[in-house]
């Protein structure tokens, strides 16, 4: 799609968003902080991060140093430093600057401050601050802007200035400060400064590869001209006394490049040049190409919601920190669990990476969609590896995966607060459906673009290794006539070692027979390249056979005739019926964790997150009123102890018509980081920054629930449904190669083909049949649907 976002009408007046952090919108685009919440640095620092998909620069303060929580994290810089936890590295800051006033830090940490914001205009992606100043000498009015280029993303930009009410010298220092928040380590054995001609470098060297994370600045600023440059202790600053007549504005522009030589064989040299092209451009040249190009994304992804201001920009919020969370330029990196607002999770993929991140491109921009899925086959030997290292055949995917596939999930991910020892989770062997989740992935992928050609170069390799691995996991019960998989750990993470989870075992029947049905198709239109893939990975010609077997014997719990309830797992009715609240009150510490193995939750029927809901997500095979007993039986004993579980409610929820409820899962979903209301520490570990899942999630529920789209046989399904305050909802969608913009308001739903489409679009609009040509509208206005 071409078109620009659409131009808001917000109220004038700033609309409360957040009220728990003060947070606030005035144009519908932005989010605004007016007071300065010390308690908030952590999180404050994630809202207004900016990035690009290659780093993430936290919304920090320029003055701030690692006690602040600054941190600019680079994607594919993956290290270990503590000998337990790979993760990505923070990267020397080189848009350090700081400001003293008669040998008194000017911050807001100090001194009195007056006029304070914080602001992220979500549209251009551009963090802005602003604070008046004083502390008994003069007053100091500082703003700043930065950005992090989505044109050119090895490069940050920022434009900073200051103005005193009198005249006066100011203490000023800026350069590279290496000396960075790390959460497990140091995790550079090196770190040199040089002076290069007027630039700053600094060259990390990341202690796992021994490759070299290099930082360079240029600073445009005429008036610090022959400042002196010192360098010691991991920073390069120039430093010195500026006179400042009153009412004058002291400019100063920073420019940094950021290359690793993960990126090129020599980053110094990329560094340098990337410079050069930086500095020829100039900083409004820059601004209007970063801008150019959020424009164009905007024009893909925008969500307009009508009569609800909270919720547009709360939903623009999530949106924004999904496309920046993931890296769109490289088929080979994963969308990290807290995208590259930290180093909490590791900067890895989970599960979350196919069923919550990946749908929100697939229907946007279905090529970032594909070089995700194009990830999980360039990490497929590591997939293999794992499944042979615990006795299975195939590919048996980690649970948290990095840029190499290699499992990087720790045997130990939390510890007893009580005791101070380590908890052994089974996260990394037990939580098997993250395999079937990405077969699921890629049939999605299928259906909704036609792709076939990348089911052929890469698709069907990784559905038949991880059929592969779910036969071999299988356990056949010759009493039963069926196979069952056990030791388990379904998406609720409470419950580890069980059996015949219900998800669990409906994604893996999925996934055998979505295997089987691959193989049928190369075996007729692509018989040459099934032979090279079979005899590559050596296939023999009767496993198709047995994958079908598997898959039509496999036990699928099934509701119960008269309650209609599925059983998340064996033997789980039989645990004590509990709810959260109850269960809350057995801890002894609140930093407990209450999952496996002697939680406060694990014998009782609590759960983390949606199971049994989330099934419902993803696969529409039960009618209504299975899916509402279920839902109305499980809602009430979920702790929601992970930001996945809103969406899933949300989505469920709306299907069966509990609207309200589905109003309020979406609000959550959405405002998660907003309103700070997931855990920072679980279990002893730092799980802070951004929820990207829940953020594609927000999407997925404005979208699927709310919009009611879903992929159905043949074609693609529109069939909304507004909450009750929402007037209009708008949104494009990209399908099978063409591009539509879906309308519904209290009056219907239109649909818009784009002119420039190949082909009609086979849809089904609220129930009736409709292949869509280019160009063309179908809708209570369009003349075809009155005809």
């Amino acid at each position: 799609m071409t078109s620009p976002p659409h131009a808001d009408p917000m109220a004038t007046a700033a609309v409360t968003i957040a009220p728990a952090s003060g947070l606030s919108s005035r144009t519908g685009w932005d989010v605004v902080e007016s007071a300065f919440r010390p308690d908030l640095t952590v999180p404050s620092g994630s809202n207004f991060l900016v990035g690009n998909g290659y780093l993430g620069y936290r919304g920090t303060f320029e003055e701030d140093r690692q006690d602040g929580f600054v941190a600019c994290v680079v994607s594919d810089t993956y290290d270990m430093a503590d000998g337990k936890w790979q993760e990505l590295c923070n990267a020397p800051n080189g848009l350090f600057t700081s400001l003293s006033i008669e040998g008194e830090l000017v911050s807001p940490a100090s001194g009195t401050v007056d006029d304070f914001e914080r602001r992220l205009d979500l549209r251009h992606a551009l963090f802005s601050r602003r604070l008046t100043w004083r502390s008994g000498g003069p007053a100091a009015t500082i703003s700043s802007e930065r950005f992090a280029s989505l044109s050119d993303i090895h490069l940050l930009a920022m434009r900073y200035t200051v103005t005193l009410d009198r005249a006066a010298d100011l203490d000023l220092s800026t350069g590279i400060d290496g000396r960075v928040w790390s959460l497990n380590g140091d995790h550079f054995s090196d770190c040199r400064a040089e002076q290069v001609g007027d630039r700053l470098v600094m060259t990390a060297t990341m202690r796992e590869s021994g490759r070299n994370l290099v930082v360079a600045e240029a600073l445009i600023a005429p008036a610090l001209a022959g400042l002196p440059v010192s360098e010691g202790d991991r920073q390069i600053v120039r430093s010195g006394s500026v006179p400042v007549p009153a009412g004058d504005a002291l400019e100063l522009v920073k420019l940094v490049a950021i290359y690793s030589g993960n990126d090129v064989a020599d980053p110094r040299a990329a560094a340098l040049a990337g410079l050069d092209r930086a500095l020829a451009a100039g900083y409004d040249r820059l601004k209007a190409d970063h801008a150019a190009a959020w424009d164009a994304q905007w024009a893909d992804t925008d969500v307009r919601i009508d009569g609800d201001p909270v919720a547009q920009v709360a939903l623009r919020f999530c949106l924004y920190h999904n496309i920046i969370a993931t890296p769109a330029h490289s088929d080979h990196l994963p969308v990290g669990a807290r995208g590259l607002s930290c180093q909490a999770y590791q900067g890895a993929a989970f599960w979350d990476q196919e069923i919550f991140n990946l749908p929100a491109f697939l229907f946007t921009r279905p090529a970032v969609a594909r070089a995700l899925l194009t990830f999980r086959h360039k990490t497929l030997d590591g997939a293999r590896g794992k499944a042979r290292r615990l006795g299975y055949r195939g590919a048996f995917y980690a649970w948290v995966s990095g840029a190499s596939g290699e499992e990087l999930c720790p045997d130990f991910f939390f510890k007893d607060v009580l005791s101070g020892r380590p908890i052994r989770n089974h996260f990394n062997v037990w939580q098997i459906h993250v395999s079937p989740d990405i077969v699921y992935a890629i049939r999605q992928y299928w259906r909704a673009t036609g792709d076939w050609d990348f089911i052929v170069e890469f698709g069907a390799e990784i559905v038949f290794e991880v059929a592969r691995f779910l036969v071999s996991h299988a356990y056949f019960k010759e009493d039963k006539n069926r196979y069952e998989l056990i030791r388990l750990l379904g998406p609720d993470e409470y419950h580890e070692n069980v059996d015949n989870n219900a998800f669990t075992n409906h994604m893996a029947a999925f996934a055998l027979h979505t295997a089987a049905a691959i193989h049928e198709r190369l075996a007729t239109e692509n018989a040459e390249r099934l032979a090279a893939l079979a005899k590559s990975i050596d296939l023999d010609a009767d496993e198709p056979s047995t994958w079908t077997r598997v898959g039509d014997r496999m036990y699928l719990p099934e509701p119960d005739p008269e309650t209609r309830l599925i059983p998340q797992f064996d033997g789980f009715f039989g645990l004590a019926d509990r709810r959260p609240d109850e269960v809350r009150q057995d801890l002894k510490d609140p930093g407990e964790y209450w999952g496996w193995p002697n939680g406060v939750a694990v014998h009782t029927q609590v759960s983390k997150q949606a199971d049994v809901v989330q099934l419902f997500c993803l696969h529409d095979v039960f009618d209504d009123a299975v899916v509402r007993a279920n839902y109305d039986y499980y809602e009430p004993r979920c702790q929601h102890g992970s930001s996945l579980s809103y969406s899933a409610h949300a989505l469920v929820a709306a299907r069966i018509g509990h609207a309200d409820q589905a109003y309020d899962y979406f609000l959550r979903t959405a405002r998660v980081d907003l309103e700070n209301t997931a855990k920072a520490v679980s279990g002893g570990t730092f799980i802070g920054g951004i929820h990207t899942a829940a953020c594609a999630g927000a999407w997925q529920v404005a979208v699927f629930g709310f919009g009611g789209v879903r992929l159905v046989d043949g074609a693609l399904a529109i069939d909304p449904r507004l909450p009750e305050r929402w007037s209009a909802l708008s949104f494009p969608i990209a399908y099978r190669g063409g591009h539509m913009t879906v309308t519904a308001t209290r009056d219907g739903v239109t649909v818009t083909a784009d002119p420039n489409n190949p082909a009609p679009l086979p849809l089904r609009v609220a129930g009736v049949p409709v292949d869509l040509a280019p160009g063309e509208a179908f809708g209570p206005q369009s003349a075809r649907s009155t005809s």
